[in-house]
């Protein structure tokens, strides 16, 4: 049977979205489906914002990919005439010996990155909005900010469609089987065949490739905006850089200047677990106290009013790192998450190797961290 089209995408938030972007660019007959109407916020890429960063604190082997990722936001900018990334620069702070100050020293160091180590008081006097406290130190690097995530997936997925990408929304994949050398897809409203599959689903991977039992655990992740009740101006954009703070032994949040709707925090883990499907959305005094702590140790004036609040979910592997990977027994499936609550930044560089996986060519990065197989390890 004649395929209907080259490639399936199942799922069209970050990476998804992206994907469809490069191969319906690269002349490829492309149809996207989604369970929702992308974007949205009832999956794991909204908030309004997104880090970028450079000296990346996770693994070293990130950094050839957050630069070619910096290229295609760029080129996607040019492209859409939209602003999708704002540079404010970035400290990544804590304990001198914690894995974020020493994780983006060894980045920074093995990629000979731009940046600056600061002591706890020349933070204090270059970014009044911020107070480490006198035991931490900072990696600051220049490079680092902004993106804003729903603007860019719905510039990749306008950009898709009119490169001739068909995308069809409030259409979720039920099921796929192989077909030939090809894949059937099935929904409540059809079936259709192709030469390739991507699955970029998220938090809802699990479900579709069950016979893989892969360890993933999705968790609740909230995000919220509080209006400063002092010194609002010390928290704009041109005073205050994102932030991202090892406050205590492998504890972390993250913090982003007033863009006008407040000063965003949110914890970075330390979420519960959850399904997918029975996501608590409702934000109470327990999810914001711990933040408006946080904000008085370490943001003074920043936790006033809380302004607005959205809950999300990270789709996590066991030690943290992206799936991008051929699905072992069927090569024409390429499985592009999850990324385990760190992944925005990449989306255009992972849109753009994921075509390359579904078009057989290899990519030119190395990809050794992401593959499936250590997963298998890790259960065994």
């Amino acid at each position: 049977m004649a395929a209907d089209y080259d490639v399936i995408i199942a799922g069209l938030g970050a990476m998804g979205s992206a994907a469809a972007y490069h191969l319906a660019k690269a002349g490829e007959r492309v149809l996207g489906l989604d369970r929702f109407h992308p974007p949205h916020d009832l999956g794991s890429s909204h908030g309004r914002t997104r880090i970028i960063r450079e000296a990346y604190f996770e693994h070293s082997l990130y950094v050839p990919l957050i630069q070619r990722a910096y290229e295609l936001w760029a080129e996607l900018q040019r492209e859409s005439g939209r602003r999708l990334l704002l540079q404010t620069g970035g400290l990544m702070i804590g304990p001198p010996d914690g894995v974020v100050v020493s994780g983006a020293k060894k980045s920074a160091e093995d990629h000979k990155l731009a940046h600056q180590v600061l002591s706890a008081a020349a933070v204090r006097k270059h970014f009044p909005a911020l107070d480490p406290a006198e035991d931490m130190i900072a990696v600051w690097e220049p490079r680092a900010g902004i993106v804003f995530p729903e603007l860019a997936i719905q510039t990749h997925l306008e950009l898709a469609s009119a490169a001739g990408g068909t995308l069809q929304f409030d259409e979720p994949l039920l099921k796929w089987e192989r077909e030939g050398s090809g894949v059937r897809v099935r929904t409540a409203n059809g079936s259709y065949g192709a030469r390739r599959l991507l699955l970029s689903v998220g938090a809802w991977m699990g479900s579709l490739i069950p016979e893989l039992n892969l360890p993933l655990v999705v968790e609740r992740q909230v995000l919220c905006w509080f209006q400063p009740h002092s010194r609002p101006e010390v928290f704009q954009p041109e005073r205050c850089p994102i932030s991202l703070w090892e406050y205590g032994l492998s504890r972390f949040f993250y913090a982003f200047p007033d863009l006008g709707d407040g000063v965003k925090v949110a914890m970075h883990h330390e979420g519960e677990k959850i399904q997918p499907d029975e996501l608590r959305r409702e934000v109470g005094e327990t999810d914001t106290e711990p933040l408006v702590d946080l904000l008085n140790r370490f943001m003074p004036g920043a936790g006033g009013p809380l302004q607005s609040s959205v809950v999300c979910m990270y789709t996590n592997t066991p030690d943290g790192h992206f799936i991008l990977s051929h699905h072992p027994m069927h090569r024409q499936v390429v499985i592009a998450s999850p990324c385990s609550g760190h992944g925005f930044k990449f989306s255009p560089v992972i849109g753009e190797i994921a075509a390359d996986m579904l078009l057989d060519r290899t990519p030119s990065f190395d990809l050794s961290l992401f593959g499936l197989e250590r997963l298998s390890a890790a259960q065994s």
